[in-house]
């Protein structure tokens, strides 16, 4: 099968697996969006969607953030892991979001990864949930799976990146890299795959990851 047929098959499967692509972190907004992804680094989806309703009722917006302390802010958010690393990222770019943008998220590239704790991949998952920009941003396990499928050789995910924009069509990308998350999480987790109903790398797995399955 050719990369050109992959990826038709790829998007095919997977529109039918998902159709519908709900964000999976909980927010309002592009600030509270931004400090969901920030908090997401190492730790999972479902235990972000359990610490930020605590940490929005308290401050669900940068003018309010800084009123709280950094130790503070690192209490209830010390179950994500990172906390103090975390913690002192959302005060100084909440300070920084005020004094350089009025208190609104800046909806460019550029400007998101001068923020501390943003780099390239939470600065591509704002930029295309909050702002509907085309964006593919890549995670590990997006990583993982595309090249499991040979779309890229999978050197880094700045190459994945770059080699899947390059081959999904760009109306695609928003929803297509949530919908490889999903196809990760319910077929082929990282801890304990389920080799037998990952069919997509079945059909489509380079020798290596179909010497895996075996």
């Amino acid at each position: 099968m050719t990369k050109k047929e992959k990826v038709q098959y790829i998007i095919g499967e997977l529109e039918n697996l998902y159709p519908e692509t709900p964000i999976p972190l909980d927010h309002t907004d592009s600030y509270t969006l931004l400090i969901a992804v920030l908090l997401s680094a190492q730790c999972t989806d479902k235990r972000v969607n359990e610490i930020t309703p605590a940490l929005f009722r308290r401050a669900n917006n940068p003018y309010d953030m800084i009123k709280l302390e950094v130790e503070e802010i690192r209490e209830i958010i010390r179950p994500c892991g990172l906390s103090p690393r975390k913690s002192k990222a959302i005060y100084v770019l909440s300070q920084m979001l005020i004094d350089k943008y009025n208190g609104e998220v800046p909806a460019s590239y550029e400007a998101l990864e001068e923020l501390p704790g943003v780099g390239h991949k939470t600065a591509s998952v704002v930029m295309s949930q909050a702002f509907g920009f085309p964006a593919f941003p890549v995670d590990t396990h997006i990583h993982r799976l595309l090249t499991r499928w040979g779309i890229t050789n999978g050197k880094n995910v700045e190459q994945t990146e770059k080699d899947a924009k390059r081959l999904f069509p760009e109306e695609t990308w928003n929803k297509l890299h949530l919908q490889i998350i999903f196809y990760g999480r319910e077929y082929s987790p990282a801890r304990s795959p389920k080799m037998d109903k990952d069919y997509i790398t079945r059909t489509i797995g380079t020798k290596k990851a179909m010497a895996e399955l075996k």
